[in-house]
């Protein structure tokens, strides 16, 4: 893929967001990493969705953040994007929102449960919550700092970036993330329905327990497992 072409598929990304319901103004982005070319490219900071063209997304080097094209400043979160995709191998797209639900389920401080099948059908288990940052780390590398807490909030629970496909940190918001920019944006039209979907679930039953293990990995497996049936099969 030309950087070009990386662009115009982060662009098409963030234009989609922007008509997603899941922002305000401009309350998110989209990003997508080109490993081969060690470059990532990202939304400008600001910058309405709808007036977005692919000559206006910003790219960045993946080693060392240093923007190598564009002529407009990056998102604000871009060294949190940075430091999920050099330690998220497989991750090639990440969007970060503040969609509705998900970001109550942050700011209240309490991860997501797996409730249902539908959740199952996503991740592995609970959305994790992160721990919070020291005024320290907030103070110096406060983005970078994020991005680090949520590594550390999937090493410290024995998940990965394959069965949690999102994170909510602590008093912010959501990050989602995916093989391509589409699939992280797809995720996150997941997260805030599953979000919205636990909300209501617990305003019925406030006791209502978690899905039972075997069928959590019945759904989580049949879509995302090594002998994944779901879907058509090539």
């Amino acid at each position: 893929m030309s950087v070009q072409e990386l662009k115009t598929l982060v662009c098409e990304a963030n234009v989609t967001l922007g008509e997603s319901g899941l922002v305000v103004l401009t309350w998110g982005n989209v990003s997508g990493a080109d490993r081969d070319a060690d470059v990532m490219a990202i939304k400008p900071s600001g910058v309405p969705y709808g007036k977005l063209t692919p000559d206006d997304i910003v790219v960045v080097s993946l080693s060392t953040g240093e923007v190598l094209e564009g002529a407009l400043a990056p998102s604000s979160d871009t060294p949190t994007h940075l430091e999920l995709y050099r330690d998220f191998a497989a991750v090639g797209g990440i969007v970060h929102t503040h969609s509705t639900y998900a970001s109550a389920w942050a700011q209240a401080h309490r991860e997501i449960p797996c409730l249902g099948t539908t959740h199952a059908d996503f991740a592995h288990g609970p959305v994790p919550l992160t721990g919070t940052l020291t005024e320290e780390q907030i103070e110096e590398d406060y983005e970078a700092n994020t991005g680090r807490l949520i590594v550390e909030c999937l090493e410290a629970q024995g998940r990965t970036a394959s069965n949690a496909p999102a994170v909510l940190v602590a008093g912010h918001g959501p990050f989602t993330w995916g093989a391509t920019p589409d699939k992280a944006l797809e995720n996150a039209v997941i997260l805030e329905e599953i979000a919205r979907m636990a909300s209501l679930t617990i305003s019925i039953n406030s006791d209502v327990p978690p899905l039972p293990p075997a069928l959590l990995d019945k759904h989580f497996l049949r879509k995302h497992g090594p002998d994944a049936y779901y879907g058509q099969q090539s």
